[in-house]
């Protein structure tokens, strides 16, 4: 994946094995003038050999799991000798700030940059866009929409029946059902049929054609219906998947739910939800409780809640280049031992 997306890159290896002749090797023949580290890559000889051999080491994108601080703290003398080999943090949060601050690094060398993740640029529909979308599916007017992100298979059961039964007390509520991939808009369709519900393609829907359900069955549509949805749930979440993409619908303003299977999101899920920004679907009753907009005044909060989180983990990319070019800058450590 890697050697596709970064052509630009002069070489793309594994990271050696952590044992000191090997990753000395390394470093010799490689001859980094910088060494960047991501997130939370916490190996003892990798770090020990980049402080000899570079100008300097950066941490980018930091951050420290409540798990991985738990076990930090019982070898905290240990790894105050790692963490001593790395020249800056930029870590994502305050919370990372001072995890790492309890562990023994020097809070000078650490600053909070934001999240490397966050840093996503949306199309901007204007509002004239989303009223001519909301006609060209037939929206109607004082409808509300729910969408369904990159649902994973097995999930479109739970969304239907909590939908069911939070439709049963309010018609106008409409959802947007989005498969992860879309070729499994058949297979969606076959399963909406257990409902009584008036079913629609996006690619078969038009002007005059009224639908409770509709699948989302074309690619590179996500970003504008999260822009048109009034609450968005975000799948592959509600099986063990580990979830998708939260930031787009936060992007948009949208109040955030997803289910408890974040992994692969698990630190930015977390932020979202202790800011307020997000909550978490458990059980049926939850789903229901989402689905039927019982408190709309707090839905918009939680959106205007979910851009403002966004927008506080911004500005990483810019601080992280001129971390980087500031050590690139820095003489060498063999020119300066010749120095004295």
């Amino acid at each position: 994946m890697a050697k596709e997306k970064l052509t630009e890159v002069d070489d793309i290896f594994f990271v050696p094995l952590d044992f000191r002749l090997i990753v000395r090797k390394f470093f010799r023949h490689m001859k980094p003038d910088v060494f960047v580290l991501a997130e939370s890559e916490f190996w003892p000889n990798l770090l020990r050999e980049a402080d000899k051999e570079t100008k300097g080491v950066l941490l980018v994108n930091g951050r420290i799991s409540s798990r991985s601080f738990r076990r930090y703290q019982k070898i905290r003398f240990l790894m105050t000798r790692i963490l001593s080999h790395i020249s800056l943090f930029l870590v994502q949060t305050k919370r990372d700030k001072g995890m790492l601050e309890k562990i023994g690094v020097d809070s000078r060398v650490i600053q909070v940059a934001g999240n490397l993740k966050a840093e996503i640029k949306l199309p901007i529909f204007e509002q004239s866009e989303m009223n001519e979308l909301r006609g060209s599916i037939n929206i109607p007017e004082g409808a509300k929409v729910i969408i369904a992100g990159s649902v994973q298979k097995g999930e479109e059961e739970p969304l239907l029946k909590a939908f069911f039964l939070a439709r049963e007390k309010n018609q106008e509520l409409l959802l947007i059902l989005a498969p992860r991939h879309p070729e499994r808009s058949n297979e969606v369709g076959k399963i909406c049929q257990k409902y009584p519900f008036e079913v629609q393609k996006r690619t078969g829907v038009h002007r005059g054609t009224g639908w409770d359900v509709l699948i989302l069955d074309t690619l590179g549509e996500l970003a504008k219906f999260y822009a048109l949805s009034d609450v968005a749930f975000v799948g592959g979440s509600l099986v063990s998947w580990g979830g998708h993409n939260l930031l787009e619908p936060a992007y948009y303003a949208k109040p955030v739910f997803f289910g408890p299977h974040m992994d692969n999101f698990a630190h930015l899920a977390e932020i979202f939800v202790e800011s307020g920004a997000a909550r978490v679907v458990k059980n049926q009753a939850d789903l229901v409780s989402m689905f039927s907009l019982r408190d709309e005044a707090e839905y918009q909060k939680m959106g205007q809640k979910a851009k403002s989180t966004l927008e506080s983990l911004q500005g990483a990319t810019e601080k992280t280049l001129k971390a980087i070019d500031s050590l690139m800058n820095i003489q060498k450590r063999d020119e300066r031992d010749g120095d004295e």
